[in-house]
């Protein structure tokens, strides 16, 4: 087992700072797309959160943006985009916990970056975020909401990444842009659809409330453990091979 100086170390070769660097760049430019969307939307419709086509936009957009900011990175990184799959990714052992934690503040200033250059572009106008949940949620049931997508999204990253699927084509983020996408149409009145903890604290800090901010944290961070655990550990671990008979519905 390799030692913590060594994982130090590791963690910051030049490789790891391209890492960084790249998952800076890719949180930016999916966060940037995920709020501008929201942001444009507001200013088109007026009260976008209540009209449907806001709601569509918003999740083309994540998707979208998803999966380009996924497929920029992978081949640098890993294309995480997300403290929730960097975590998983450490859970799993795929990562060591130094470079996680860099990992996590590269997310993270990639989208408060995104943030603040919406807001200056745009004169100031406000800066949408996660948070507001309806009064007939409980935070509880919010984390649950966001713990459920995650765990989607992490569960199909850790599928579209699986070496022994072979290398990630534009087929893997395709993949996951789509299960983003899908869960902002299912959530996006509820929670924001957010499933990403540096989307809600980025827009959180840029905007100036973190209200319910632990709801985007510790929902994404246990599904997150969830899905990687399973994935490894219980549907497809390591020396294990599928059945391939193409069996379907």
């Amino acid at each position: 087992m390799a030692s913590l100086k060594s994982r130090l170390e590791h963690s910051v070769t030049r490789n790891a700072l391209r890492s960084y660097l790249a998952e800076f760049i890719s949180t930016f430019i999916f966060v940037f797309a995920a709020v501008g969307s929201a942001m444009s939307s507001k200013k088109l419709l007026g009260n976008a959160a209540s009209q449907p086509s806001g709601l569509v936009g918003s999740a083309v957009a994540t998707a979208f943006s998803l999966v380009v900011a996924v497929y920029v990175s992978v081949g640098v990184s890993g294309g995480h985009v997300n403290p929730a799959v960097t975590f998983g990714r450490a859970i799993g052992g795929h990562i060591s916990i130094p470079m996680a934690m860099f990992y996590w503040i590269s997310q993270m200033l990639g989208s408060v970056m995104a943030c603040l250059v919406l807001k200056v572009t745009t004169v100031g106008q406000h800066v949408p975020m996660q948070g507001i949940i309806p009064v007939e949620m409980t935070g509880f049931g919010a984390a649950i909401l966001e713990g459920v997508m995650t765990f989607a999204l992490v569960y199909t990253f850790y599928a579209a990444a699986d070496p022994r699927r072979g290398s990630m084509t534009a087929i893997g983020p395709m993949a996951i842009g789509f299960i983003a996408g899908a869960n902002v149409l299912a959530s996006g009145p509820f929670t924001g659809g957010s499933m990403n903890p540096a989307y809600s604290f980025g827009a959180a800090l840029v905007a100036g409330s973190f209200k319910n901010q632990a709801v985007y944290w510790v929902g994404p961070l246990l599904g997150a453990t969830i899905a990687a655990l399973l994935y490894d550990n219980v549907v497809f671990p390591q020396g294990s091979e599928g059945i391939g008979d193409g069996v379907g519905v």
